[in-house]
């Protein structure tokens, strides 16, 4: 199975144009203001999905153009092409993003912290799509976030400072579109395996001690 590389996902990922499909910014440029701001409602080319890693490629056109929602997504979380405006666009005006593992969930402006939070950690964030199956309105994926750990990270016990380690996180995104908006974005991130990368060491001696 294909695994979608950075060159790949800004290759594919559709903004809609005066009706038409406009490719987005080539990888060595960032998505223009007036492009990164255009409403998606795009499909995606035979050729745009033979590259993209799904488990079925029998989709219908409201099934290609959700997945081109969700790829703009990510497109736009990316460390080289963020826009968090436009990020945060994606969603319906009661859209909400859940970090399953941290426990947490935004809506609204506090959306627009889901893609700093991790570019602020790691500047040159990818989302390495592996697996994408895509059912109705619902678009479920396989990835990895990676990244190099240039950013402080704010913990209970201080600041970490960074250590330029390189990270490659396995998560998982479970995606849940209406009329073209994202009304729900279920995230699993593996935060242990992200912390162990970027030298992290949970104190498990002090927790076995409080016992």
């Amino acid at each position: 199975m294909k695994l979608l590389g950075r060159k790949t996902i800004i290759a594919t990922v559709a903004i809609a144009s005066m009706g038409g499909l406009a490719i987005a910014a080539a990888p060595t440029q960032a998505a223009s203001p007036a492009a990164s701001s255009a409403q998606v409602r795009a499909d995606l080319s035979p050729r745009e999905l033979s590259k993209l890693p799904l488990t079925d490629r029998d989709l219908t056109k409201h099934e290609r153009e959700n997945l081109a929602v969700v790829l703009r997504a990510y497109h736009v979380a990316e460390g080289d092409s963020l826009d968090v405006n436009a990020f945060v666009n994606s969603f319906t005006k009661d859209g909400v993003f859940n970090d399953v593992v941290a426990g947490q969930a935004y809506q609204g402006e506090a959306l627009g912290g889901v893609p700093t939070y991790m570019a602020n950690l790691f500047p040159d964030v990818h989302r390495e799509l592996k697996s994408i199956t895509v059912n109705g309105d619902v678009v479920s994926i396989e990835l990895a976030i990676q990244g190099t750990f240039k950013g402080p990270l704010q913990s209970p016990a201080g600041t970490v400072k960074p250590t330029g380690a390189k990270v490659d996180v396995p998560t998982a995104d479970f995606w849940y579109l209406d009329n073209g908006k994202v009304e729900k974005f279920n995230c699993f991130v593996g935060y242990s395996t992200m912390y162990a990368q970027m030298g992290v060491d949970f104190d498990w001696a002090s927790a076995v001690n409080k016992g």
